[in-house]
């Protein structure tokens, strides 16, 4: 289960968290555009991930934004230590997700915002820069897609489901082997349009089913919060409805419970 609230949290203090994450989203996508589409030169991380000056240059503006406004607030991100820990409301950052796509020119990459409670997600955000498409949610507050309320599908058979994932060799190569090939095999289609991508289509009806087998807290801060409130699930590979859970696996709901059968089978 994921973590319950220990303080109350308004209507009020979730919309202003919301609407601060979304400009602070737009405003590091920005960034990021400056260096889209050229040669952008990245280092390898400490798990051999690449890393780029806009990442960087990216979650350093979120970082600076939370601080002027929010300086008791804790901030977990990719790039940078954590700062303020422990402190009630904590920002989980990923400037740039789809890093290796960005470099090349491709527009699936994301800037993802995630907002927790007292350890429980109440706000997500998923900002595409190049595509032009932002998916925002707040606890009680529904889910929405450029603005518009959006929901997931209604399919009810995994054989008529679109699954995805981000890379179909990395998840053969994982415990869920077996239990994707049959998934993949079952579906009406599958297809790697990956990364945060995948969950913003499911999230956003044009998918059905997205399967992450490796998932840091930063890859998934704000999908607990949107599939949720677009009538999905959001789970760990082991079912557990967190964000911390080393996996991700969004579907429409209905298909849940028989896409993590079938994984775990």
């Amino acid at each position: 289960m994921t973590s319950e609230l220990k303080t109350p949290v308004s209507g009020e203090e979730i919309r202003a968290l919301l609407g601060s994450a979304e400009e602070f989203a737009k405003l590091a996508g920005e960034v990021t555009l400056r260096y889209f589409g050229g040669t952008v030169d990245a280092t390898a991380k400490g798990d051999g991930t690449p890393v780029t000056i806009a990442d960087r240059e990216a979650e350093a503006l979120i970082r600076s934004r939370v601080a002027e406004r929010f300086p008791e607030h804790g901030v977990l991100g990719e790039e940078y230590e954590e700062t303020n820990p422990g402190a009630r409301v904590r920002w989980i950052l990923d400037p740039i997700d789809g890093t290796r796509s960005f470099m090349r020119g491709v527009p699936l990459y994301g800037v993802l915002i995630g907002v927790e409670v007292d350890g429980a997600p109440v706000v997500g955000i998923a900002h595409f820069p190049a595509l032009g498409e932002t998916v925002a949610a707040g606890l009680g507050e529904g889910c929405r897609w450029n603005g518009e309320p959006c929901r997931v599908s209604s399919v009810s058979e995994v054989e008529e489901a679109l699954v995805l994932t981000t890379d179909e060799e990395r998840v053969r190569g994982l415990p869920p082997s077996e239990g994707w090939v049959r998934l993949s095999r079952r579906a009406d289609f599958s297809r790697t349009w990956g990364d945060c991508y995948g969950h913003v289509l499911v999230a956003t009806g044009r998918a059905d089913i997205m399967v992450d087998p490796i998932f840091s807290s930063w890859d998934a801060g704000p999908f607990l919060t949107i599939l949720n409130e677009a009538g999905g699930r959001f789970t760990s590979l082991e079912g557990e409805a967190t964000i911390h859970g080393g996996s991700g696996i969004s579907t429409n709901g209905v298909l849940h419970e028989r896409v993590l059968n079938e994984l775990n089978g």
